[in-house]
């Protein structure tokens, strides 16, 4: 699966955290994020992420390009509900591309280990499916 971390400032050291905790399933998948995300995801595990540019610097739209080319299966964004953030539209318009492209997408610890665990469970195998169909066109 093809996996996208994303985290507001207040929320990285959870991700951080996250990422550590779910080391083992996260090492046998290819991994996303924004850049500081990235670099202390990377920091602390060890684990090869593919970093793009920081979000308010273009780096949610580079993910949202994996979205619209169906190069993404799940997107991890824990976002600070309590402060408005300048770049709202970009993320606002990044979800959009989720539900219009049904790639599941986790905004908070909850949902995220939820879709984590369904990873192990093989609930998200029918992605795979859809890659290759797409490869096979």
């Amino acid at each position: 699966m093809r996996i996208a971390l994303v985290a507001h400032d207040a929320k990285k050291e959870d991700m951080v955290n996250f990422a550590i905790a779910y080391k083992a399933l996260f090492s046998d998948h290819e991994l996303y994020a924004t850049g500081t995300t990235g670099m202390r995801i990377m920091e602390a595990t060890n684990l090869t992420i593919h970093r793009f540019q920081s979000g308010p610097f273009g780096g949610d739209q580079q993910i949202g390009a994996l979205i619209a080319e169906n190069h993404l299966d799940l997107l991890i964004f824990l976002r600070d509900p309590m402060l408005a953030q300048p770049h709202e539209p970009d993320i606002t318009a990044l979800l959009r591309l989720c539900d219009v492209h049904n790639i599941a997408v986790a905004t908070n610890m909850a949902s995220a280990e939820s879709l984590l665990r369904g990873i192990w469970r093989g609930d998200l195998d029918w992605r795979n499916s859809l890659d290759e169909a797409q490869h096979s066109e």
